[in-house]
């Protein structure tokens, strides 16, 4: 899941970043509307958590933006009002979800994954192909009924892979949707991550290279 966190509060939003970084999410962190914008016009998110007052453009406005793009980006809106009618208010903007300040991040979490799987076509929380079980919310992973101890990019690479249903992934689609807008296109972070993916998953492989094209998941 690739996420764009727009909050004005700095160790805020840095702290949800790093949170949500952990549960193998892409996440790139803004901290006013203009920004927001800017992003959303560069790069496809899932789902976008925006905070209602931001500098510059305000949430409002940066979700009203969202919703006539026809982008297909889920938006969960943070606000420290508690009022009905706030959250009316955001809900009537075209937001999908809101969520009040102080909130628990396990919670942030289990909203943004519901999103996600809101998204068309929806998915299922727990994906299962050729022995491999990958349980998205409890962010665990197993083949033949053996537990895999993955990293949080190795997981989200997995996730992508189960995700295509067998079809190739170039490195380039691979690095967009599991790596944040800081990785450097010209990386071998995805070479090494299906490496090291391969040698946990065990034989018989499941990743094959298709040369010059990418990475297919399948016996």
């Amino acid at each position: 899941m690739r996420v764009l966190v727009a909050e004005d509060e700095r160790m805020l939003a840095d702290t949800l970043a790093a949170g949500l970084r952990r549960f193998s999410m892409a996440v790139d962190v803004v901290y006013d509307g203009d920004s927001a914008v800017e992003r959303l016009g560069v790069n496809r998110y899932d789902v976008a958590v925006l905070d209602r007052d931001l500098p510059g453009r305000s949430g409002d406005d940066v979700c009203r933006l969202i919703t006539s793009s026809g982008a297909g980006t889920r938006v969960l809106m943070l606000t420290a009002a508690v009022g009905i009618r706030d959250r009316v208010e955001g809900l009537g903007l075209g937001a999908d979800d809101y969520l009040t300040k102080p909130f628990a991040f396990a919670e942030l979490v289990a909203r943004l994954q519901a999103l996600s799987r809101r998204s068309a076509p929806a998915l299922p929380p727990v994906l299962e192909q050729d022995g491999i079980v990958l349980d998205i919310t409890r962010h665990t992973a197993a083949r033949d009924g053996l537990t895999l101890s993955l990293s949080p990019k190795e997981f989200a690479v997995l996730h992508v892979l189960m995700r295509a249903g067998g079809r190739v992934v170039s490195a380039e689609d691979l690095l967009e949707q599991a790596w944040d807008e800081h990785a450097d296109p010209f990386t071998n972070a995805v070479r090494v991550t299906i490496m090291t993916l391969r040698r946990k998953l065990g034989d018989p492989p499941l990743i094959h290279t298709v040369p010059r094209i990418g990475y297919r998941l399948g016996s």
